[in-house]
C-alpha cells in the first residue's frame, strides 16, 4: 500500500443551516467565534485549532421543515493536492465527487455510514481567509 497522497494542512466543519443569519448572529455574539472570513452564502469561524464553516444550505427545498435525509454536516480536511487526493479513494472504490470552483477545488466523498466528508485544497482556503 502507497503512502497518502493527502496531509491535513486544516480540517474544519461545514454546518448547513436554514437560519443562516441567526445562526451567524449565535457562533459570533453568542459563542464569540471570532470569523475568519465571510461570503454572501457562508460565513467561516475560527474553531479551536480548527473551523467550522456555517453555510446557507443551498438544496433546501423552502418547505417548513428540513427533509431528513439531507446532509447537515461535512467534515472538512485541507489538502495540498485535492486531485491525488481523491484519486487515492477512487483506487479503494471510493465514490468521490470531485469540483473545481472559482473558490477552489474540492473532493466530496462519505465514509462507510454515509457521513460527508471533503477535501479542500489548501491554498485557496489560506487566500480566502487572507482577503485575496
Amino acid at each position: 500500500m502507497s503512502a497518502p497522497s493527502h496531509q491535513f494542512d486544516r480540517t474544519g466543519i461545514i454546518l448547513y443551516v436554514i437560519k443562516y443569519d441567526e445562526c451567524i448572529t449565535f457562533y459570533r455574539d453568542i459563542l464569540h467565534l471570532d470569523i475568519h472570513f465571510k461570503t454572501d452564502m457562508l460565513t467561516c469561524f475560527q474553531f479551536g485549532s480548527s473551523y467550522l464553516m456555517v453555510e446557507v444550505d443551498d438544496e433546501f427545498s423552502g418547505s417548513a421543515t428540513r427533509a431528513n435525509d439531507r446532509d447537515r454536516t461535512c467534515l472538512r480536511m485541507n489538502v495540498d493536492n485535492v486531485k491525488a487526493s481523491a484519486y487515492q479513494l477512487q483506487q479503494h472504490g471510493i465514490a468521490v465527487d470531485y469540483q473545481e470552483q472559482s473558490w477552489g477545488t474540492v473532493a466530496k466523498f462519505r465514509d462507510p455510514d454515509g457521513n460527508l466528508i471533503a477535501f479542500k485544497d489548501s491554498e485557496k482556503f489560506e487566500q480566502q481567509i487572507q482577503g485575496n
